[in-house]
């Protein structure tokens, strides 16, 4: 089984998963969008048992009730979401992987969210809401 791997910027964070992501995907919300001070972020969503932090611990922070955003707390990088809407599964961010070159997204999520000045040129789906609601 394949393993992949990931990491913050110092180092000091890292995580590992085996086996196939359960999506990838483009997120422009505005709570992800401040997250992260880009104007759009992307995610892939891993299943819980399929990973674990090898390094040093993130820490959290409770950016909304029942959300919880994982960072290095040495860096400061963004490492991955955490929610009660989707208690089966881990949300990294797709900029922490060791290695992107094989990396793609299936869609964009919270269109009704995207900062005016991004054109979007790829085909992938558009969603102005996420796919659960």
């Amino acid at each position: 089984m394949t393993i992949t791997r990931g990491r913050c910027l110092c180092g000091s964070v890292t995580y590992e998963y085996s086996g196939p992501e359960n999506w990838r995907g483009h997120c422009h919300c505005e709570s992800c969008r401040r997250n992260t001070s880009s104007p759009f972020t992307t995610f892939f969503g891993v299943p819980n048992e399929a990973y674990r932090f090898t390094g040093e611990k993130p820490s959290i922070y409770e950016s909304s009730p029942g959300v919880r955003r994982l960072f290095c707390g040495k860096c400061g990088t963004p490492m991955a979401y955490d929610s009660d809407r989707f208690p089966d599964e881990i949300h990294f961010y797709a900029a922490s992987l060791e290695d992107s070159s094989g990396f793609k997204p299936g869609f964009h999520v919270h269109c009704a969210e995207q900062v005016p000045w991004i054109e979007l040129a790829d085909d992938l789906p558009k969603y102005e809401r996420s796919s659960t609601g």
